[in-house]
């Protein structure tokens, strides 16, 4: 935890915050090892950052005199990512992954290699979600929390909600075999799509080619989803 992200709730005023839940105490005591006195960043979901100088801390709650919060989150990556879901425990590491690194808008997608059970798990439950993603923000310093929708079904994916997020972006599918190398260093608003563990079938990648994407690949290792998605935005952005 590299910020304590405080929700709106905690702030009794604009110079006074209280935290009160286990987890960030915990990690306050265990992790950060505070002590009254100490100055640590503080941040406010969806505004911004600052430093703030701990007054209390006990097994209750920790209270924060907040000095002044006027520094921007990091600038966010030009890209929706559209992720075939992964399976559950490979999904928290994937949305604290790429929170971190500035996604802000994210789909999970169904396709025929994502198994039909991975969409019942816990771990797709919003409290989860926002779970997860308060991490990746907390990893990176950032205060504003990533968009993620659930595409259950990908034809009508693929047929009514894919054109429009392609109007104004670069489409880029991500898949071995594709004939061209993953681009670097680009800056213009993009549309990434990565398939499941064992990629996307033919019939998905022909979809998603006619739909505007253009296919693009990693060289001849086969990574797992979370070693790519990361590979991916590092490379591309």
């Amino acid at each position: 935890m590299n910020l304590i992200l405080l929700a709106a709730q905690d702030l009794l005023d604009d110079h006074c915050a209280v935290v009160r839940d286990p987890r960030r105490l915990r990690h306050l005591r265990e992790v950060h090892r505070a002590n009254v006195g100490d100055e640590l960043t503080l941040g406010v979901v969806g505004g911004k950052l600052g430093r703030g100088r701990l007054t209390q801390l006990d097994a209750d709650e920790a209270r924060f005199e907040v000095d002044r919060l006027d520094q921007s989150p990091p600038p966010p990556l030009p890209v929706h990512l559209v992720l075939a879901l992964p399976r559950p425990r490979m999904l928290a590491r994937s949305l604290e992954h790429v929170t971190a690194l500035g996604v802000k808008q994210i789909t999970l997608l169904h396709t025929r290699r994502v198994e039909k059970s991975y969409w019942q798990s816990p771990e797709l439950r919003p409290e989860k979600i926002h779970q997860h993603l308060v991490l990746g923000l907390e990893q990176a310093r950032d205060t504003v929390l990533p968009e993620v929708n659930l595409a259950t079904r990908f034809k009508p994916f693929v047929e009514d909600r894919l054109p429009g997020l392609l109007e104004h972006r670069r489409g880029l599918l991500a898949h071995p075999g594709m004939r061209d190398a993953c681009p670097r260093g680009i800056d213009e608003p993009t549309l990434l799509v990565i398939g499941p563990e064992g990629g996307f079938i033919p019939y998905e990648v022909e979809r998603l080619l006619e739909a505007g994407c253009h296919g693009i690949h990693l060289g001849g290792r086969i990574l797992r989803v979370e070693t790519a998605v990361t590979a991916l935005l590092s490379r591309l952005f």
